[in-house]
This record gives C-alpha cells, structure tokens and sequence, in this order.
C-alpha cells in the first residue's frame, strides 16, 4: 500500500482530479478505493460526472470499472442505481436532482459493480457532503469530471490527488512544466486572516483594499471586462477578484505603475485562468497571486500511456515531475 492512502485518512474529504481526459483517474480512484478501511471507517464515494463505465464515450476507448467492496457507501444517480450489480440498502433519496434522476445514496451490502453519477455542481457536492454528515461518514471521495476542476475546489474538499499523463502531453518535458504550473497554482499561499474575514463575504465583482484596510468597490461585475481603471488606488494594497482571474486583467495591473506589488486575491486556485508566461511576468514584476481557501494536494499519480497508444517512460517521467513539484509521484499500475 502507498503511503498517500494513510495521509488521505486524516482528512473528511478527497477529491481526485484528472488534468485530461485518460489521464489515470479512475484508475486512483480504484486503487483509493480497495485500500480504505471499510471495516472501520466510514466511505462515501460519488462523482461530479459519470465514472465506472466501461466503454468512453467519447473516445470508444477501453475504460476500468468501479467496483465497490461491502461497507462502502456511494450515492448515484437513479438511473445509474437501478443498474448496479451489488447488493445495496438504500439511505437517501434526495432532492438533488441531475439529468439522470435524483441523487440516491446506499450502502454496499456486496462486492460490485457500480456507475458512478452524483451531484453535477461544486453547489450541489456541498450540498451532499452536509447531508453525508448526517450518516457519519468519516470521508467522502469525490471523482471530479473532465476539465470541471471545481470539484477539486477547497470550498468542497480538504485535500486533492491529480492525475496526469501522456494523454495530457507525449512530450515529456512539456508534460512536467504544464503539471508543474498547475501544481503551484494549488500551492498558492493563503492571504492574510484579517483580509479573509473582510473578503470572504463577496461572491461578485472586483474590490481593493487600501493600506489601512479599508475596503473599495471597483464597479466591475469581472476581471474579462475592457473598461477596467485603476484611478485613485495609490495606496492599494490588495485587489480581490471574486470571480474569475485572466491574462488580460493582470497584464493591465503589472503595467501599471502604482500598483507594483501589489496583492491579487482570488477565492481559491480553481479561479485562476492565467496562462504560466503571464502569471511569472507578474510575479517577476514584483506582484503576488494569494488564495482564501486551499485544499492539500497529497499525490500526482500518473498515466505514461496515451489513448493513440504512445507510451512514455515511467520512471522517468515520475523522476522528473517529482523533481519538479517536490511531491511523490505514481504510476499506480506499475506500482501495483
């Protein structure tokens, strides 16, 4: 067994995150899976997609299926419950409604197959884990969606796995600094306590907060908008953006000259849409890019192989991203 699974346990929440499609993240989510202690712990598992199928959608490629071992808890979609090959005892029926029925959440009485198809938001996941609380479950693991990194978010999981690979990029070194930005953006650092509690409230628009912590609105719903000035904010020291944070606002800041290192606060990593060459001219420039919520990322786990058949070498692509990120990094199938 690989030491992420113990560290996972001290958290209530995982969420695991491919880069790409194909990149192995079912494949961690089954090997997270049949090593939890059911015996001892309580697991819910669900997904913010459809996951265990057996056949892609959308590259007909060959894809692993779930299998639930007894004990654990999932919640699905209607349509999908009715189709499992396990035993189960129905918990919940919620109110949660997705396009193939409501959410059903049941216990593993048997070994199985299962597809998975739960909550379709990172609104409805939180909605789900409260209700998860109800029945005592000790962690929930979420299988996040193709290019839908929401459900990696640290308003819904504490901690994150991320699966890269070949499928992401057949060039090594393209693979590991494209992995390695995503990396950093989940490490950024959090921002101060005393701009958490006077941010955290805005769920819209663009603020600044001057260097006696005052707070100012911008009148500007989001950072795509063309008309954005920055008159008068001589002494910011922070801008918070509440939505999402792009190449063409933070150019427009690291031009500025009153602005010059200053502070850009955004909700969590997720909402950065910052291209790498942008996000290091702006740090380079002397700004800093901060969070207000952040989850752990315990693992990258990797896919060498890609859907048209390339295959990159393991062990020195897991060499070279673990160099990089200074994280352990698997290829789970060659590890088992």
């Amino acid at each position: 067994m690989l030491p992420f699974i113990d560290e996972i346990l001290r958290y209530d929440s995982l969420s695991i995150v491919g880069l790409e499609k194909n990149t192995g993240k079912t494949e961690c989510l089954k090997y997270v899976l049949s090593h939890m202690p059911v015996a001892t712990r309580r697991i819910a598992v669900t997904s913010i997609g459809i996951d265990g199928e057996s056949v892609d959608q959308v590259t007909r490629t060959q894809k692993p299926e779930i299998v639930l071992r007894e004990g654990t808890y999932f919640s699905t979609s209607e349509m999908h419950y009715r189709q499992r090959r396990l035993v189960s005892e129905l918990i919940d029926v919620s109110d949660e409604n997705t396009s193939l029925g409501r959410v059903v959440t049941a216990k593993a009485l048997t070994s199985g197959k299962i597809l998975l198809s739960g909550p379709s938001s990172a609104m409805g996941l939180q909605r789900w884990m409260c209700g998860m609380r109800h029945f005592d479950i000790d962690l929930v693991i979420i299988d996040g969606a193709l290019s839908r990194m929401s459900s990696a978010s640290p308003a819904v999981s504490q901690s994150m796995i991320l699966a890269t690979g070949a499928a992401y990029s057949a060039n090594i070194g393209t693979l590991v600094q494209k992995t390695a930005y995503v990396v950093e953006l989940i490490g950024l650092e959090l921002t101060s306590e005393d701009n958490i509690k006077l941010l955290a409230p805005l769920d819209k628009g663009l603020w600044w907060v001057d260097k006696e912590g005052g707070l100012h609105d911008l009148n500007m719903l989001t950072s795509l908008s063309s008309q954005i000035h920055f008159d008068g904010m001589e002494t910011c020291s922070t801008i918070y953006v509440a939505g999402a944070l792009v190449d063409g606002f933070l150019e427009k800041i690291r031009q500025n000259k009153s602005l010059k290192g200053v502070e850009i606060v955004v909700r969590d990593f997720t909402k950065i849409f910052v291209s790498p060459q942008q996000f290091k001219a702006f740090v380079k420039a002397g700004g800093c890019v901060r969070v207000m919520q952040k989850s752990k990322l315990i693992a990258v786990t990797v896919n060498p192989t890609s859907p048209s058949g390339y295959v990159l070498d393991s062990d020195t692509l897991c060499s070279r991203l673990s160099e990089a990120i200074q994280l352990p990094v698997y290829d789970l199938l060659k590890n088992e």
